[in-house]
């Protein structure tokens, strides 16, 4: 029988690996691999990655005057390393996240995002292999608008919860968008205090809803599922362009030979009754539409404070290889 994994790419989804530990996405074979500071922290802390930190700090000692310099270098770099060795791995291409702390600034996203190509260019890796993850807020957005547009890099829109950020995503161009599904059904189980099946759930409806949107309107950029609970919420969403899926959420769909069938058909879309709305020359607009959110703005709030602070963890056991 075929997997269910096999089953799930043969519905016409593109599948990758929601990790940043190599040994886990060369086993299940993914196109793509995505990772952000969480990822890249929980990787860290394992033994045989002290050679790629090694490698960092001395490259940080080098480029950096004070220490918060070599940090950030140190960062940067380390970054740059796991993907660059993921990028051996996978035959496809890697998202490497700016840091969050840069979420509600333009400017200092599209500096960062130029400055970890370049620092892939220094490893012979070409800026078509790497998405850039910015957090999908207005600022994010407009970044992603100006890396597409002007300087030809690839971005992947993260921490997603609503359909506004879907449109300015796909107004801007974006190459991707995660939207986020777990996260999203963390919020209503709170909120509701009740259970969803993986049919009702409110995380795969959102994903749902964007993807019959960006088919509808003929939309290129990519939806890609993140952020996964269950297995259920993953097959539920077969035929989505691409997931991300966890590697506890992989190994479960490779020993498993339950049918997987297609939930998701673009040409379906192109049936559906879908106004067309426009959020991206519009910054008080899509504000506006945002905040009606409720769900969406304290995920996105809570992911950008959750990354953030993962950074710092992370910067702060670099400052202390870098003293050393």
């Amino acid at each position: 029988m075929t997997s269910s994994l096999d089953q799930l790419k043969s519905a016409g989804t593109t599948v990758v690996c929601d990790s940043g530990d190599f040994a886990t996405i060369g086993k299940y074979k993914p196109q793509d691999a995505t990772t952000n500071p969480s990822l890249i922290l929980a990787a860290s802390k394992k033994p045989e990655y002290a050679k790629l930190i090694d490698e960092a700090v001395a490259y940080g000692k080098s480029h950096g005057k004070t220490l918060e310099e070599q940090v950030e270098s140190t960062l940067d770099n380390l970054l740059v390393q796991f993907g660059s060795e993921i990028l051996k791995i996978v035959p496809g291409k890697v998202s490497t996240e700016v840091d969050a702390a840069y979420s509600f600034s333009v400017e200092e996203s599209v500096n960062k995002a130029l400055h970890i190509i370049d620092l892939y260019k220094e490893k012979g890796v070409s800026k078509d292999r790497v998405l850039i993850k910015l957090a999908s807020t207005w600022e994010g957005i407009k970044a992603a608008e100006i890396l597409q547009s002007k300087h030809g890099i690839n971005c992947n829109l993260t921490l997603m919860f609503s359909l506004p950020q879907a449109i300015a995503a796909a107004e801007a161009g974006a190459f991707l968008i995660s939207p986020f599904v777990g996260r999203i059904l963390d919020w209503y189980k709170a909120t509701h205090k009740k259970e969803y099946s993986a049919s009702e759930d409110p995380g795969v409806k959102s994903v749902q809803h964007i993807f019959n949107y960006y088919k509808k309107h003929g939309y290129k950029t990519i939806v890609m599922g993140a952020s996964f609970r269950s297995v259920g919420e993953v097959t539920e969403l077969a035929g989505c362009d691409y997931l991300t899926i966890a590697p506890n959420l992989l190994e479960s769909l490779y020993n498993s030979t339950d049918a997987v069938p297609k939930k998701l058909d673009a040409s379906d879309a192109t049936n559906l009754d879908i106004p067309k709305k426009s959020y991206i020359n519009n910054e008080s607009a899509f504000r506006f539409a945002f905040n009606e959110e409720q769900m969406a703005v304290e995920k996105l709030r809570e992911g950008i404070s959750k990354f953030a602070a993962d950074a710092v963890t992370l910067k702060d056991i670099l400052a202390e290889k870098i003293k050393a």
